[in-house]
């Protein structure tokens, strides 16, 4: 049944979301639903060791194996790399070298998964068998693996021509104002702190398909994106070719995460094999292909530093961060550390900030952006060193976050960073969540888990993020012969309900049903431009757009109608379909007003942002842990956010919770593990875990909304907000537990596992 929409139902309104249907009925299509006709198969052959010299020996027998179409190696695609595309200046104004990452390796590979060669048959299981019927002559090199081991004097090197395993080093702030404001401290409060390497894994896994036209010397590629223009110019940039000549397709996309807005090395090779081959190509990835090739997220190894005066008020803050990358520099994995460290101080007002990074090689599969891409690791630290210095001070978690929070009256502040908050009530939303967290009975209830044998932690997290950075997005609207109304917009959604979004703005303007517009995404041919979806921008850079392209077209609309029906446009009302004189039975249809045009009415509008925005909250979590097995459950859990204008509330909650879900899963359980011979033991869900549902309380989501003033419509955006405030939350309360249930007081490190609690319980004696 249509939802019929009237003005009041456009921004603000809490409707259901029209993608579900056919999602729920199995009527999506997604890239593992396209085949076209005559399709051959490829499968990629990955290195099985994480450092070694390669030479293949059978490759002509493979090739004249029944059913293969094609093997290609390093030998056919030399020259042909990978980029790296987020590349910030040094901390002495220099750029970093950049190694290649070749699209196939011909002499060495340098990870548990690195690409050696492409097979192409007739069909998957051929192409599978003949791959791995390919004779590769490893000679094995000594691997490194992980941060401090990687730093150690001697260590092996990645990449021997370089000094050390350290690729890049950034800074931020002021290093010399920091070092006076410590210089007259009267406390220092350190912290170390590990967040720990992940994995997206996300619903849908990756997979393309390459078509190649010899008449028209175009490719079409089908595959999940976070942004089919971006990618579009990413290969093209790999295969040298036109932009003009790629179509990049994106149907219904099953998560993103960050981890789908990159280029991996199966597009451009499918896309060859198609041209050499004359058919349609594809390749689809499995679960263990997505743990040992798609870009992991995370990965820091921290120290950080506040010093305060006899008041406990922040005087400075000293961040210094090493950052995995990796074996290579993947697409904008460097970028992700630098922007994170932009928002080292939080929600702080601290005079004097100095934070450092550096990004340091290994031998494992490249890092890039996830959930959050650098803010959630900047938040956790923080949050997690805020929490010890209100604990060595003595004012607590609460006071000590008061006390130096940004005043209202301060804003807009510019950061010791360079990042300008414009709007917010940071000390109102912690004063909300507690209140609705019952703060204030926490201790009866701690004592309720003594009574129990169990020990009772609440943590908070109070965060902010950069998100919605400095651009654009146009939205072109357009009015068929039909009346119906088709959006075209860049961005791309991958589940978070684009299509019902925007068609509340256009449907508010127009007074039609939401599910008479049609929204499209994901191809390049139909959709001029687009910056695709990331940062949580396509609601904030997107819609202001949207909405301006449907007052322009309104207005074109009515001023033709005005025409038709011989009077004033501020006498003309539009709903339903039809445009009438306002109190009067005078009306003509969409359709009659275009046809009276001869030809598709649009509009194209083009809003630009030229700073970020700034959403903050505060989280709260509640936790009890069983001592005798070290099993941590999360009791109750608290958001209250402040998103600046909501759009829709269904939806806003819906990425709210899916966000803390993945921060109180890796706080509590995911973790990737290689050995030291650089394997990767934790290379499937059967040894990779992850929260259930089961798992989690209900969590008490609301909003405490300021609107923005850096942002055409107030909108703050919200995508990685869950990501970004819930895993120091979790671990401020699983530290809080254990340290007054157990008397522990080393810091513990995400992942709490029941192993690593029981542990540091019994290490506390």
């Amino acid at each position: 049944m249509n939802q019929m929409v009237t003005p009041k139902f456009g921004v603000g309104a809490p409707l259901r979301r029209k993608e579900d249907e056919p999602l729920l009925t199995g009527h999506g299509i997604y890239t593992g639903d396209y085949t076209p006709q005559g399709c051959l198969h490829g499968y990629v052959l990955r290195s099985a060791m994480a450092h070694a010299k390669i030479s293949l020996g059978n490759v002509e027998d493979i090739r004249a194996m029944d059913g293969v179409r094609l093997v290609l190696t390093g030998a056919e695609l030399a020259g042909k790399s990978m980029p790296c595309l987020g590349r910030p200046k040094q901390i002495d104004g220099t750029n970093f070298p950049i190694p290649e990452q070749p699209v196939l390796c011909s002499d060495t590979v340098r990870y548990v998964g690195d690409s050696i060669a492409f097979v192409v048959a007739d069909n998957l299981d051929t192409a599978r068998n003949a791959a791995e019927m390919l004779e590769v002559d490893y000679d094995p090199l000594d691997a490194v693996v992980g941060i401090e081991n990687a730093l150690a004097p001697g260590a092996v090197k990645v990449w021997p021509e370089f000094d050390s395993n350290v690729s890049f080093t950034f800074g931020q702030g002021d290093e010399a104002k920091t070092n006076e404001a410590f210089a007259v401290a009267d406390k220092v409060v350190s912290i170390d702190l590990v967040n720990n390497r992940i994995v997206a894994n996300y619903m849908e896994l990756r997979g393309c398909v390459a078509e190649f036209s010899s008449e028209s010397g175009r490719f079409k590629l089908t595959l999940g994106t976070q942004g089919g223009h971006g990618m579009r110019d990413t290969i093209c940039g790999i295969l040298d070719l036109p932009k003009e000549d790629l179509q990049v397709i994106t149907p219904e996309v099953g998560g993103g995460f960050g981890t789908k807005g990159f280029c991996y090395r199966e597009y451009p090779l499918t896309m060859i094999a198609a041209k050499e081959l004359g058919h349609p190509v594809r390749w689809a990835g499995d679960r263990m292909d997505h743990f040992v090739t798609d870009a992991h997220g995370r990965d820091n190894l921290s120290h950080a530093e506040l010093a305060l005066d006899r008041e406990g008020r922040i005087l400075g803050l000293k961040v210094d961060v090493k950052a995995a990358m990796g074996a290579y520099l993947h697409q904008f994995g460097p970028f992700i550390p630098f922007v994170g460290t932009s928002m080292s101080s939080g929600l702080y007002d601290i005079p004097a900030v100095f934070a450092k990074v550096e990004g340091v090689y290994m031998h494992t599969v490249p890092t890039d952006a996830f959930r959050g891409a650098g803010r959630p690791e900047a938040a956790y630290l923080i949050e997690r060193l805020i929490e010890k210095a209100g604990e060595e001070t003595g004012l607590g978690p609460v006071e000590i976050r008061k006390r130096n929070f940004i005043r209202p009256e301060q804003l807009p502040y510019t950061t010791g960073t360079g990042r300008m908050y414009d709007t917010g009530d940071f000390a109102g939303h912690l004063d909300k969540a507690l209140e609705v967290a019952d703060w204030a009975g926490f201790r009866a209830r701690q004592e309720a888990s003594i009574a129990a044998g169990k020990y009772r932690g609440i943590g908070i997290c109070s965060y902010v993020e950069a998100c919605a950075f400095p651009g654009s997005e146009e939205a072109t609207l357009e009015l068929d012969a039909g009346g119906s109304l088709t959006l075209l917009i860049g961005t791309q959604t991958n589940g978070q309900g684009h299509a019902t979004a925007y068609s509340q703005v256009v449907a508010e303007q127009f007074g039609v049903s939401i599910d008479d517009i049609e929204v499209i995404q994901g191809d390049t041919d139909r959709v001029r431009k687009g910056g695709g979806t990331g940062g949580s921008r396509s609601i904030p850079i997107g819609l202001p757009s949207v909405r301006d392209a449907s007052v322009a077209l309104v207005k074109k609309v009515k001023e033709l109608a005005a025409d038709k029906l011989e009077a004033g446009i501020e006498d003309l009302e539009l709903e339903s379909g039809v445009v009438r004189v306002v109190g009067t039975d005078q009306q003509v249809t969409l359709a009659e007003i275009v046809a009276s045009a001869g030809e598709t009415l649009k509009a194209s509008e083009e809003v630009r942002q030229n700073e970020a925005t700034y959403p903050n909250g505060t989280h709260i979590c509640e936790v009890e842990i069983d001592p005798e097995t070290g099993d941590v459950l999360v009791e109750n859990y608290v958001i209250v956010d402040d998103f600046g204008v909501t759009v829709n509330p269904i939806l806003l909650a819906g990425q709210v919770y899916g966000g803390t879900v993945s921060a109180i899963s890796q706080a509590l359980c995911e973790h990737t593990v290689y050995d030291d011979e650089g394997q990767l033991l934790t290379a499937s869900l059967l040894d990779y875990q992850m929260i259930r549902a089961g798992d989690l309380p209900d969590i008490h989501f609301e909003t405490r909304n300021i609107p923005s003033t850096t942002n055409a419509m107030g909108i703050k955006g919200a995508g990685e907000a869950g990501s970004i405030g819930g895993c120091a939350s979790v671990m401020n309360a699983v530290q809080m537990a254990l340290k007054e249930g157990a008397g522990v007081t080393e810091v513990i490190d995400m992942p709490a596992t029941p192993l690593r609690v029981w542990d540091a319980i019994q290490g506390a004696g």
